[in-house]
């Protein structure tokens, strides 16, 4: 069986020549794209040229990105993703993206294309609470904001789910 397959996958089946994965015509694949995450994508692209003519199409990679990707890329210099196609975009804000002076970093999920953030401890404000005992700076190397995190004490429970809104962007927050 596994000849047979390698057979229909390189368009040589022995002695007559029949139809082989090259000739699924490419829109057909981009529409069976709009259904695997990116990296089935990508590792399909590899197979044949009809693959990787589909994982490359705009309207494949459109699909990936979240409704607001544009509010992310407005972080960017605009000549840095000007001319990128949606599949370069992509993999642009798969990488963090610093704002707010480096204090904040946001990008997307390689997988599910969800919009991820991370916060700094100096980009975060504590309010109505001066008194030292409760929170303190602790010096760090480990932190991959600087060399400072903040730990604090809180009483009751702490609420394990949260949606923040900056600028537009719903951002699931996990628990740590």
């Amino acid at each position: 069986m596994g000849a047979s397959l390698s057979n229909l996958a390189d368009g040589s089946s022995g002695l007559d020549s029949g139809p082989g994965l090259g000739d699924i015509p490419e829109s057909c694949v981009a529409c069976v794209f709009l259904y695997l995450t990116p990296p089935e994508i990508c590792n399909l692209a590899r197979l044949n040229r009809a693959f990787r003519g589909a994982a490359s199409s705009d309207s494949v990679w459109e699909s990936k990105l979240p409704a607001n990707y544009q509010d992310l890329l407005d972080l960017l210099p605009p000549e840095s993703y000007k001319s990128l196609s949606k599949k370069d975009i992509f993999a642009l804000l798969s990488r963090p993206v610093p704002f707010h002076d480096g204090t904040k970093e946001v990008w997307l999920d390689r997988v599910t294309g969800r919009v991820c953030m991370a916060i700094s401890a100096r980009g975060l404000a504590i309010t109505g609470i001066e008194d030292r005992r409760y929170w303190n700076w602790i010096p760090t190397e480990e932190s991959s904001f600087g060399k400072n995190i903040i730990t604090f004490h809180s009483r009751g429970d702490v609420c394990t789910f949260l949606v923040i809104l900056v600028r537009g962007l719903e951002l699931n927050v996990m628990r740590i």
